[in-house]
């Protein structure tokens, strides 16, 4: 009898709950969602929390990724595949990348891939890195974004589908087919280049596109980041403290930019400038929901589902790893927090002024800042106008866009000495002229409305339970899904052979040198004795595949191989005041899509192929090395290259020397001449 009712009572709730869905969405039919992303730690925190939503009210139906902010293409299509395939949702389609490009006279051509911002996009896949020089590449930006900090590869299941040349759905592909099938929303959750694109291309699919949400800018926001606390002394320099933007690399040249809109800003006004119904959830709103303690505390609690572990972890390593102690007061809910706002709105039909559950909302007048007045000039910095007779894309001569854009961290033109700087590029501006767009606006988190909680706003509440429900959860990680897998380091017994010629490979981690590494390990301890390995991430692949060479020498049984880091950076090109970020003078050259950095960073989709090392590139650190504070496992941390250098030194015998074979960039190599007094007395040849 008892089970009968229980029985019952589930029929009955599951009733509840389409009778609910079909209250809340249009004829019965779920809310269609696209979401494009670029693939940063609150990225896949909003990834999963739609994931989890009631599908009868919400479908998610396809993820593009952005290529040109926080990931690179190959490391966060694959790590996209296995959320997905923790989630069970092989069905949801990925679109990334694109060969396509602009032409000299602005013609927008199939599938270009957004690997640059539009105002840099030309004929192919290489180019500068105008904007995205804002972001760094090692510790804390792309390479432990690109690795999840080493989390990724640890946590999360691996099923069938990878990146595969030819074989990728590009991000113009899936916006099309998934666009052209119907009316749908689209969150856009990093930089605008793949929706900007998109619209320029099919501007007859505008009428498809519901609604657009955007998690970006900054309209009345001020920086509530370093400022000097009240009772710091005189010689306390505030940085970005009360700006509208969020540029922590770049305040003194644009203290207005946030780096989504920053990313490509005309993309970002052909966004708003679209006709399409645009809602924003600026820095205005996300800066009054920080991660504070008690949110992180009861997280730590609460961690019922595979999804909830893979984010609490992931979060736990941004703060271990933070570059200052002021974690709980600078890290916020970004994307997350902008698909909490845009559900609740979505779930009340006609809701004009877009009242939610979790934020504030306003409507407001603005417009994105593309280039900077005066405007009609010719200095050189602006593609679109310079030495044209007829501007790219027959934009107005003397119109918003033709003037100065931004050229990098420190284009002299935006610095103004001792005073703010005065460049707006990626400003999501209030104007009152007929540039402006009438856009509704998140001002403010709203609070928990039960006083008794110790979470202090309404949306903690919601991102807790959503990710701990039962409902729809994640199947397994990779502990899991291969219960039998132990980590076994694999290390040959080389005490009773005579050892050959002691060599050191530099290696930038292109397919060449991968095919190189393969002969070195085939050829006979006893002629070459392979000591180390040096990876420069400055050619043809990103910093984040040392995973490869990690996974390579663990499937040829020599895992007792150290493998070193070196600099992200060529040398002298590094910024002199923020040496985490800096230009690609040289690396522009290097395509960015197939047989560039994309299939580097994938080894053609072969890297999935290989089997899994217990060693890979983690974020742990120590104070002993330079971090503000030691993590969990500071065992863990990946050496540098001098540091491995110094240690096979080190072992050296007496008069023995060091071959050094270098396959690509000479700025270890550099780095190791400069730093060693006797190193040439040591190393026999290059």
């Amino acid at each position: 009898m008892l089970q009968r009712y229980l029985l019952a009572a589930v029929v009955l709730i599951n009733a509840l709950e389409l009778v609910r869905a079909n209250l809340y969405t249009d004829g019965g039919k779920p809310h269609r969602i696209l979401l494009d992303t670029d693939v940063d730690t609150d990225d896949f925190f909003a990834l999963l929390y739609l994931l989890k939503l009631n599908r009868s009210e919400f479908e998610l139906e396809a993820v593009t990724i952005n290529t040109n902010a926080w990931t690179d293409a190959g490391h966060a299509v694959n790590q996209i595949y296995d959320i997905l395939y923790m989630m069970d949702r092989d069905d949801i389609p990925v679109g990334m990348g694109g060969e396509g490009g602009i032409t000299e006279a602005g013609d927008v051509l199939p599938d270009v891939g957004g690997y640059l911002p539009i105002v840099e996009q030309g004929n192919a896949t290489a180019g500068g890195c105008r904007y995205r020089q804002a972001i760094p590449v090692g510790l804390g930006g792309r390479l432990d974004i690109d690795s999840n900090y080493g989390i990724r590869k640890a946590f999360l299941p691996q099923g069938s589908r990878r990146y595969s040349p030819f074989r990728q759905p590009t991000s113009q592909q899936v916006l099309n087919e998934k666009i052209s099938a119907g009316p749908i929303t689209i969150f856009i959750i990093g930089a605008h280049t793949n929706i900007g694109i998109f619209l320029m291309r099919n501007p007859h699919l505008k009428k498809n596109i519901q609604q657009i949400y955007v998690m970006g800018g900054g309209v009345r926001s001020k920086n509530p980041t370093g400022c000097c606390p009240n009772n710091a002394s005189s010689s306390c320099q505030p940085r970005q403290c009360g700006n509208p933007g969020n540029l922590f690399t770049d305040y003194t040249s644009n203290p207005y930019g946030e780096f989504n809109i920053f990313g490509d800003p005309f993309a970002a006004y052909q966004v708003f400038h679209s006709g399409i119904p645009v809602t924003l959830v600026p820095l205005d709103a996300t800066n009054t929901i920080p991660i504070n303690e008690n949110f992180f505390k009861a997280f730590e609690q609460n961690q019922h589902t595979y999804e909830a572990q893979y984010c609490f972890q992931s979060l736990k390593m941004a703060r271990d790893t933070w570059f200052d102690d002021q974690f709980y007061t600078s890290y916020f809910m970004w994307d997350s927090f902008t698909s909490g706002v845009a559900v609740s709105i979505m779930r009340t039909l006609h809701n004009q002024n877009g009242e939610n559950e979790f934020a504030e909302m306003e409507y407001m007048n603005i417009t994105v800042v593309t280039s900077n007045e005066p405007y009609g000039i010719n200095d050189g910095s602006n593609p679109f106008f310079d030495d044209r007779k007829v501007p790219k894309f027959n934009l107005e001569k003397e119109g918003v866009h033709s003037g100065h854009v931004q050229t990098g961290l420190r284009d002299p033109f935006c610095i103004v000495q001792n005073g703010r700087g005065r460049c707006k590029d990626g400003y999501t501006e209030e104007v009152t002229s007929s540039d402006a767009v009438r856009v509704l606006v998140a001002t403010r988190a709203k609070p928990n409305p039960d006083s008794n909680s110790i979470l202090d706003r309404a949306y903690f509440k919601s991102f807790l339970d959503v990710l701990n429900h039962p409902h729809q959860t994640g199947r397994f990680n990779f502990t899991m899904q291969f219960p039998h897998y132990k980590e076994v380091f694999y290390k040959p017994d080389l005490g009773t052979k005579r050892l050959g010629k002691p060599v050191v490979f530099d290696m930038d981690m292109s397919a060449g040198d991968f095919l190189a590494l393969f002969y070195l390990l085939k050829v006979p301890v006893e002629i070459i004795n392979l000591k180390a390995i040096i990876v420069s991430p400055i050619g043809w692949a990103n910093a984040a595949s040392i995973d490869i060479v990690y996974d390579l020498l663990h499937m040829m049984g020599r895992d007792d191989i150290p493998v070193g880091l070196g600099d992200v950076f060529a040398m002298n090109q590094s910024d002199p005041l923020f040496s985490a970020v800096g230009d690609c003078k040289y690396l522009k050259v290097i395509p960015h899509g197939n047989g560039g950095l994309l299939d580097s960073d994938t080894l053609y989709g072969l890297a999935r192929d290989l089997p899994r090392s217990p060693r890979r590139y983690t974020a742990e650190n120590s104070v002993k090395y330079g971090a503000p504070r030691d993590t969990d496992h500071p065992e863990l941390r990946q050496p540098l290259a001098l540091e491995i250098w110094e240690s096979i030194v080190r072992t050296l015998d007496p008069g023995s020397k060091i071959t050094i074979l270098t396959s690509g960039p000479l700025t270890s190599l550099a780095k190791i001449i400069q730093n060693e007094n006797n190193t040439r007395s040591v190393i026999q040849c290059l």
